[in-house]
């Protein structure tokens, strides 16, 4: 296009604007200069309006994660903390948790959504620095941004532990975000043993779940690509190469499963919350009894002392 112009304004004679044709057809017609750069208002912050683009992104996408997790861990903490079970658990525990999530939490949820927004676009900008940096730095430089970086990226990590504790603790006492983040992080110290076994142990059957799911799905798949199932063999296509639609299965299935049990581990990590706040303000006495079931105090809960072992 560009080659075309250029040779069409070297061959073609000059007009002047008052020579041609187009006042007539077009009255009040004028001929202006579409600039390029710096020369208005948007042109001036074009990157100050993406980087705030890019921060409300951040920002919106943070506060839907926020409230679904709150509205998970509201749903579950119903069902723990229900006297007599199922009698004492609403009919729709889900919609009931959302509907006091949007009620009365959105705020909390907004602020720790904004507290990881802005970590994240901090993450953002210092990418961007090193993109547009690179081939220019000294190893100083490169290593003053990789330290950064990775500061950043420690900080993120942290933050996104304590938003989802805190999202927990709102859900079940309704304190504010700055509240619910200090005692559920006290909480996580005072019990940190069992959190950390916990949530290693979780991590992992979590991990070997998803991988059982996408591989029995990658082995069905397989076997359906390649037309060696007896059933269903002239329902499959004919493919020269079976690997590109196995794959995205594959992938398509892990992501699937991982959003599946996103909701196991955000059940795991209040069900552990609750337990933890059970064991320091009741005692398991008919005056403070448990809220938790006998199988789990035996697998996390330690033995207590009777009352007259206590007394002795």
């Amino acid at each position: 296009n560009s080659v075309l112009i250029t040779v069409l304004f070297i061959f073609l004679p000059v007009q002047t604007f008052n020579t041609t044709n187009v006042t007539k057809l077009c009255p009040g017609a004028q001929c202006t200069f579409a600039f390029y750069g710096g020369e208005s208002l948007y042109h001036k912050y074009i990157f100050i309006f993406q980087l705030a683009n890019a921060f409300v992104f951040l920002w919106l996408v943070n506060f839907a994660i926020a409230l679904g997790q709150c509205t998970l861990a509201g749903a579950f903490a119903s069902y723990y903390w229900a006297s007599r079970k199922p009698a004492d658990i609403p009919l729709w525990p889900l919609f009931s948790s959302f509907g006091r999530a949007i009620r009365y939490h959105t705020g909390s949820l907004a602020f720790g959504a904004l507290i990881l927004a802005i970590v994240q676009l901090i993450r953002v900008i210092l990418e961007y620095l090193d993109h547009k940096l690179k081939g220019t730095q000294n190893s100083f430089t490169r290593f003053l941004l990789c330290c950064l970086k990775c500061c950043f990226w420690c900080l993120e990590k942290f933050l996104k532990f304590i938003n989802r504790n805190a999202y927990i603790m709102i859900a079940i006492y309704g304190k504010n975000f700055c509240t619910s983040a200090k005692e559920a992080f006290f909480l996580l110290m005072r019990n940190v043993v069992r959190v950390a076994v916990l949530d290693k142990v979780t991590d992992f059957l979590l991990f070997l779940g998803k991988i059982l799911v996408a591989g029995g799905v990658g082995v069905l798949a397989f076997f359906f690509f390649t037309q060696k199932i007896p059933v269903i063999a002239q329902e499959a296509p004919a493919l020269n190469y079976y690997w590109v639609p196995l794959l995205t299965v594959i992938i398509g299935s892990y992501l699937v499963a991982h959003g599946f049990f996103s909701v196991y581990a955000m059940c795991v990590d209040t069900l552990f919350l609750c337990f933890c706040e059970d064991l320091e303000r009741n005692d398991g006495s008919t005056a403070k009894p448990y809220f938790m079931s006998a199988s789990l105090h035996r697998i996390l809960g330690k033995k207590e002392l009777s009352p007259k072992k206590a007394a002795g």
